[in-house]
């Protein structure tokens, strides 16, 4: 009795916390927060088709998109990936550090609690200018067609760019662009379809994005993307992550090969795909800060190489748990450290003062 009473008391005091919360007009969600049409969108070049890893992992392919629509360089971002190490079981899953967000571009990047109507937390940040980036089901993203959409579930990451409540859409980024969702897929997005809500369902994480006032000029960026790398170097692990992951890989790879194909997809895209989009970044990064920076060369060509070398790694490994042979595998991986090794001791040489 005393747990239904309590649970009452709750409920009512939800129903009282939505009644009084000032909400937006409708209307105000209509509006995109940034500029950008889902059926014009044109991806930044770090999503262009010919790269190794056109993408990468959710939250750092949105960043990309989000500092492109905003008219700054996505790229000054991506120094904090020298600082990767593998944690036993997959590669560090990059995000760009929040620090770093608000001491490059002036983002102010805070956790948002959602407590209530959820919707209604979307439409109220929309209306203050504030970006929300949220956890969702992927199931009901269109843009994971031929992948996740309709067919199975999985948390992703988006920001929330247009939000119509009454038109039922929402204009996403999300990966390598800006997307739309309508109908349906706007209900089974934010949990408007019938078995969806319980009452233990938890809501999903989010974030807020204070957008700043002025964006940094050129050499303002460089300036501090230049201080930030030398950070991050002085913080990238005492040992080659890389031969820690050969050290285990093949056994892993052993067992993976017992277990079912999708099984390996979610490996390979936690380590050797988190391994080679990293340092597809890393060298993004470096060719940038490289025009107005000396030094960075060696380092740069040394992070394509793993990029590229990662992907072939990855060919490998998926030929050897069908013939279970891991040598060539074991060899690409050999050929990987070193191209590290590379990377760590130019870019320690180039900041060591």
């Amino acid at each position: 009795m005393a747990g239904g009473r309590a649970r009452r008391a709750l409920a009512i005091s939800a129903v009282t916390v939505h009644a009084t919360i000032e909400r937006p007009v409708a209307a105000a969600g209509a509006a995109p927060l940034l500029p950008g049409d889902p059926l014009a969108y044109r991806r930044h070049a770090m999503h262009s088709g010919d790269r190794h890893w056109p993408q990468t992992n959710c939250y750092a392919d949105l960043w990309i998109e989000i500092l492109h629509t905003l008219g700054t360089e996505p790229a000054a971002a991506f120094g904090f990936t020298v600082a990767q190490d593998f944690e036993g079981d997959q590669f560090t899953f990059f995000k760009p550090p929040l620090d770093d967000l608000e001491a490059l571009y002036g983002l102010r990047v805070t956790e948002l609690a959602l407590y209530d109507d959820l919707i209604g937390h979307l439409e109220q940040q929309i209306a203050r200018r504030r970006l929300v980036l949220i956890e969702l089901d992927s199931f009901y993203m269109p843009d994971t067609q031929g992948v996740s959409y309709r067919a199975s579930h999985g948390k992703t990451t988006i920001a929330v760019n247009r939000l119509d409540r009454a038109g039922r859409e929402l204009d996403y980024f999300h990966n390598d662009g800006l997307h739309r969702a309508s109908g349906e897929d706007f209900d089974g997005l934010l949990r408007l379809l019938p078995g969806q809500m319980r009452d233990d369902t938890l809501f999903p994480y989010a974030e807020m994005v204070r957008l700043p006032e002025h964006l940094p000029g050129d050499a303002e960026l460089r300036a501090t993307a230049q201080r930030l790398l030398a950070h991050h170097v002085a913080r990238r692990p005492d040992t080659n992550p890389v031969s820690a992951f050969r050290t285990v890989a093949t056994a892993q790879a052993q067992a993976l090969a017992e277990r079912p194909t999708e099984v390996f997809h979610h490996y390979a895209f936690n380590t050797l795909r988190q391994l080679g989009a990293n340092f597809e970044l890393l060298a993004t990064h470096l060719a940038w800060l490289g025009t107005s920076v000396d030094g960075l060369s060696q380092a740069r060509e040394a992070a394509s190489r793993i990029a590229e070398s990662a992907k072939i790694a990855q060919f490998h490994l998926a030929r050897a748990m069908k013939q279970k042979r891991f040598e060539r595998f074991d060899a690409s991986l050999a050929g990987l450290a070193a191209e590290h090794d590379l990377v760590s001791e130019a870019l320690a040489r180039r900041f060591a003062a």
